[in-house]
């Protein structure tokens, strides 16, 4: 039911009469799986996005899986749980890191893979950065010791160990969420950093792992922007335009083509790549 009413959301977009839509029956559907999302409070872009493509990534799997099941004759054999699994979601969104921990006592090496949709880095200053040092905050090597141990396997016990993440799979769509409200004395406050992100020649290739064969330069194509505080936002959108290549605004019912300035903002929350 959600990926028909997404369906229609898009084809009302792309293919209706109209200079913007109200996303209300999408909603509507939405928020019968999701009744937190059903309410007219504030809620975070981020989780919402998440559960959005989770859901429909569950509604077309169970659809290929089905269409699967259906071509298959009953002579072949064929089993669809390798198709079942997959889905436009995944195919356009997922990626994968791994995280090589290397016992510090017996130096084994061992990767625990991890698959994602969005990438959550951390904003290591609170008043200038760029996208770059986001990155290198979230891909620097960390050393886990006390509470935080390994269980060597070789050793037979807890072990000082450093843990660092690379890309295995870089998918088509990379999304970046620039963690903007962070923990301060017990108290939860938001980052107002200004961040400079690219809109062209991102180079993931500092983060790819060497069996990684995909293409790991990639373009700014989408950015979600929040504006206000912890307790009261607005959300706002920059999209640039796949065929024209024009940027432009959505806020509620205004639609705005922007110069390729406006679209550097510091209200950036989440970047498509």
């Amino acid at each position: 039911e959600s990926a028909t009413a997404f369906s229609c959301l898009v084809s009302d977009m792309w293919l209706g009469e109209f200079d913007y839509v109200s996303p209300e029956a999408f909603h509507s559907v939405f928020g019968k799986r999701y009744p937190a999302f059903s309410s007219r409070t504030q809620h975070d872009a981020q989780e919402f996005l998440i559960c959005v493509l989770d859901d429909l990534h569950e509604a077309f799997k169970e659809v290929r899986a089905q269409l699967c099941q259906e071509r298959q004759s009953p002579a072949a054999g064929a089993s669809t749980r390798s198709s079942s699994g997959t889905s436009i979601i995944t195919h356009l969104f997922e990626g994968q890191l791994s995280y090589g921990i290397r016992c510090l006592t017996c130096k084994t090496l061992s990767d625990r893979p991890e698959t994602f949709t969005v990438l959550s880095l951390p904003i290591p200053s609170t008043r200038v950065c760029s996208l770059q040092d986001c990155l290198e905050c979230f891909f620097q090597p960390d050393t886990l010791t006390r509470n935080n141990q390994i269980h060597c396997y070789w050793c037979g016990s807890n072990q000082d160990a450093t843990v660092k993440a690379s890309i295995t799979k870089a998918p088509q769509i990379i999304i970046f969420h620039l963690k903007r409200f962070a923990w301060q004395d017990k108290h939860r406050r938001k980052l107002s950093t200004t961040v400079c992100y690219p809109f062209s020649d991102l180079d993931l290739s500092p983060y790819i792992s060497t069996s990684c064969h995909n293409n790991t330069e990639y373009s700014l194509c989408a950015v979600v922007n929040h504006a206000g505080d912890l307790d009261y936002g607005h959300y706002t959108a920059f999209c640039k335009h796949s065929v024209t290549k024009h940027w432009y605004s959505f806020d509620d019912a205004q639609v705005t083509k922007i110069p390729d300035s406006a679209v550097q903002a510091d209200t950036a929350y989440l970047l498509f790549y």
